[in-house]
């Protein structure tokens, strides 16, 4: 059961949406704008965000970079094409997942439900040089100051973090992290790491912790 908030321009798939996964259990309110959208979820909580990637006025790609920049809640983006081009903008807004339209009313569901699952708290304090993740309070700290990341790049962390030294595999990252049973998309992974880098990393380009194997996928260190 979560409170989502759909922002949709089109009434019938918006009613829906709304209706299927009212269905399902959630609690959904609907916004057929961005500016509506942002205006909503200052004005209510919710726990989720399902949006549309093509939206009159402000586009879904601005509301996502919005919603983010103020850390906010996760991010489902709905694109009605599978093009790298919409799917990679999508993921590097902010993005926690996407959905290619039509959606079908149980995989949105399924990815919903993932999502809301990588905030489960875990088993206490890891250290690793100047970085400190609290895994019961969910938290992350880099020379003492708080981090603020969003559920997919914590979960990300968590990951990796609980083995320092191994190596996992895009697909092992995609099952552990997105829930993802099946050949994913890597792009996922890849831009999810871009981002957490970014937040983490005193040099990205260069990363102390979390690492790339070329080949074969990522690792954490200092190992």
């Amino acid at each position: 059961m979560a409170a989502i908030l759909l922002i949709e321009d089109d009434p019938l798939v918006r009613r829906g949406l709304q209706l299927a996964l009212s269905r399902h259990g959630h609690g959904v309110g609907a916004a057929d704008t961005g500016e509506r959208g942002l205006r909503e979820l200052e004005s209510a909580a919710y726990e989720l965000v399902v949006l549309d990637l093509m939206l009159p006025g402000i586009s879904g790609l601005e509301v996502c970079r919005r919603i983010r920049a103020s850390g906010g809640v996760p991010v489902i983006m709905l694109t009605a094409r599978g093009d790298d081009f919409d799917i990679v903008s999508g993921l590097e807004a902010g993005a926690d997942d996407y959905v290619v339209k039509p959606a079908r009313p149980t995989v949105l569901d399924a990815r919903i439900r993932a999502v809301l699952r990588r905030s489960t708290p875990s088993d206490g304090l890891r250290v690793h040089r100047d970085l400190s993740i609290d895994t019961s309070a969910l938290t992350v700290a880099l020379h003492g100051d708080p981090v603020a990341l969003t559920p997919t790049e914590l979960r990300l962390l968590l990951t990796l973090s609980r083995a320092p030294g191994r190596v996992f595999s895009r697909q092992q990252l995609l099952e552990e992290v997105w829930e993802h049973d099946y050949l994913g998309d890597s792009r996922l992974v890849d831009n999810c790491v871009q981002r957490l880098r970014a937040k983490i990393e005193a040099r990205p380009s260069a990363p102390e912790y979390v690492q790339t194997v070329r080949g074969f996928g990522y690792r954490f260190g200092p190992v």
